[in-house]
């Protein structure tokens, strides 16, 4: 009667080669500065008026070495293209370093309040209470960027028409 062998070193010793090598992958060749690209808007509609409503933006990003986020620097940037000023900013979570060189890539949901309507100033209306006919809604584009620990900034995004309501 013949023994099964349990442990065969012709079989073994390749597929242990070959899961070596696979666990020392080359990490991804991104630049070391970030990149960031457009995923979604939870909803493009918003209820004007400031904080009566949200939409989340996610975009996706990459970086070369590994560096995004801080827990006590603002680092992440949304400018309302209306006006030019910055609608908001956020500190970006640290993501642990895992080695030199550790190119990384991920996702970033930010929630971004609603805003008001920006009527022509010589109608002398509230914003944020008043309605006209010319203006229903009031198309604002968000412009998004974010910088690394190293200080390195990303390319700036916009974002699809986010239109606010300019009526109840």
């Amino acid at each position: 009667m013949k023994q099964l062998k349990v442990f065969n070193w012709r079989i073994s010793l390749p597929i242990f080669g070959l899961a070596l090598l696979a666990a020392c992958a080359t990490p991804p060749d991104y630049p070391i500065e970030p990149h960031i690209e457009f995923v979604s808007l939870s909803k493009d509609t918003l209820v004007r008026g400031i904080f009566n409503d949200t939409t989340f933006i996610t975009f996706s990003f990459t970086d070369g070495d590994g560096d995004i986020g801080s827990p006590d620097t603002l680092d992440l940037f949304v400018y309302d293209t209306r006006t030019g000023l910055l609608a908001n900013q956020y500190t970006v979570p640290e993501v642990p370093e895992l080695g030199a060189n550790n190119g990384i890539k991920g996702e970033i949901t930010v929630q971004v309040p609603s805003s008001c309507c920006l009527f022509d100033p010589d109608l002398l209306l509230d914003p944020c209470k008043d309605e006209h006919p010319s203006l229903l809604y009031d198309p604002i584009v968000y412009e998004i960027f974010l910088f690394d620990k190293a200080g390195h900034k990303s390319n700036v995004i916009q974002t699809p028409p986010v239109y606010i309501r300019c009526f109840d």
